[in-house]
């Protein structure tokens, strides 16, 4: 719905937030104020075309919403080349979007793809002068919050290279990653209580990792953190050297799967943040061989972070079964393709057969995606504590 306000220059938007930026820079690109706390770059490439004016934007400079994924360093990099003047706030969960004297958004919406794009958001599009007046103050106030001296390159560089240090290169989540700094000014407000981190929503491909075979199943009744045991897909996803997939890139999200039996199915039970796999790093090394030696033959691996499982047994997690029922072929990136081309197989069933890691089609991420968060909801989720007592 877009509905009107007793003002006419004031709108409600619940939706095409994207639309709503781009048509609000087009109008006025002289001057940009962003109070935003998480910042994508997919995102910010849509908002700074055509390029701005003058911009300056207010955000979090905490180092693990980066190590997270929320927000991206290349980001805030993005908009140092793009001639802007960044400063941090730390809790910030204000999103303001101000436009010149022409117009302000006040949104629930980050600058995300998601949340342009596809995430339920609401807010306020306002064209009338006193409303954008008291947008601007409210910038500039907290603007004088803000750290001292600007964002810079070399701070981008110095967090750069502790979030890659400190937490993404061992596989953990923040909790357990030497606790990443908040470099944002304090405004005025007490720092919250820390709360353990999501996946990424913001995840651009997604894949199902298959654990075991159809030879090899085990019961819908066995224990999950066996399967952590066993497998360490807290920690990496391990392929052999010839299915080792090429295609995933960084932040993809990356589900994780077992064969079942008694009926025959697989079971979703976890999901992580994936990493590009780089020949010179992810290769099993001798004491992972001699701690599993199944590793001698999968060797290669996809680190992951920000491991999530459900409690409980394998009887806990989503139905494989039932996602191919209800999607059919557009469970999969490579059954979507060949359905809307007319050639290729379409049949989801036969597409993992042989694979040991599949893409999803969006379609396929938000189902799973939704389905497996009702899971962590309905049975709870394997502790952090637990995850990382394992090798």
């Amino acid at each position: 719905m877009s509905g009107t306000m007793s003002q006419e220059h004031i709108r409600l938007v619940d939706g095409g937030w994207d639309r709503e930026l781009a048509a609000a820079i087009r109008a006025d690109p002289s001057e940009v104020r962003i109070v935003c706390p998480f910042i994508k770059k997919g995102a910010l490439e849509c908002l700074l075309l055509p390029p701005a004016g003058d911009i300056q934007v207010i955000t979090r400079f905490n180092l693990n919403d980066f190590a997270e994924g929320v927000s991206d360093i290349e980001a805030l990099r993005m908009l140092l080349d793009a001639g802007a003047s960044v400063r941090g706030i730390q809790n910030l969960h204000a999103k303001l979007y101000i436009f010149g004297a022409s117009r302000a958004i006040i949104t629930s919406a980050n600058l995300t793809m998601a949340a342009l794009t596809r995430n339920q958001e609401f807010g306020v599009v306002a064209d009338d002068a006193a409303v954008i007046a008291a947008c601007r103050n409210y910038f500039d106030a907290l603007w004088q919050c803000g750290s001292a001296a600007n964002l810079s390159r070399d701070m981008l560089d110095s967090w750069a290279e502790q979030v890659t240090r400190f937490h993404r290169l061992d596989g953990e989540r923040s909790r357990f990653a030497k606790g990443l700094s908040d470099f944002g000014a304090h405004a005025g407000l007490e720092p919250p209580q820390p709360v353990l981190p999501v996946a990424v929503a913001d995840a651009g491909q997604a894949f199902i990792k298959f654990l075991g075979s159809s030879q090899e199943r085990k019961p819908v009744s066995h224990p999950v953190t066996e399967v952590i045991q066993h497998e360490g897909c807290h920690r990496v996803l391990a392929y052999s050297e010839e299915k080792c997939p090429k295609n995933v890139k960084d932040d993809a999200l990356m589900f994780m799967g077992r064969f079942t039996g008694k009926p025959n199915d697989i079971r979703i039970f976890g999901r992580a943040v994936g990493m590009k796999h780089r020949p010179a790093r992810d290769v099993a090394s001798a004491e992972d061989i001699e701690r599993r030696s199944w590793r001698e033959k999968y060797s290669r691996y996809i680190r992951v972070h920000h491991a999530e499982f459900v409690a409980g047994t394998l009887a806990n997690g989503v139905s494989l079964n039932e996602l191919m029922e209800a999607l059919g072929s557009d469970l999969f990136e490579r059954t979507q393709r060949n359905a809307a081309r007319g050639t290729g197989g379409t049949n989801p069933r036969l597409a993992y057969r042989q694979e040991s890691a599949v893409e999803l089609a969006p379609q396929g991420i938000f189902w799973l995606g939704e389905r497996l968060q009702a899971a962590f909801e309905a049975h709870g989720t394997v502790p952090q504590d637990a995850l990382g007592e394992i090798v």
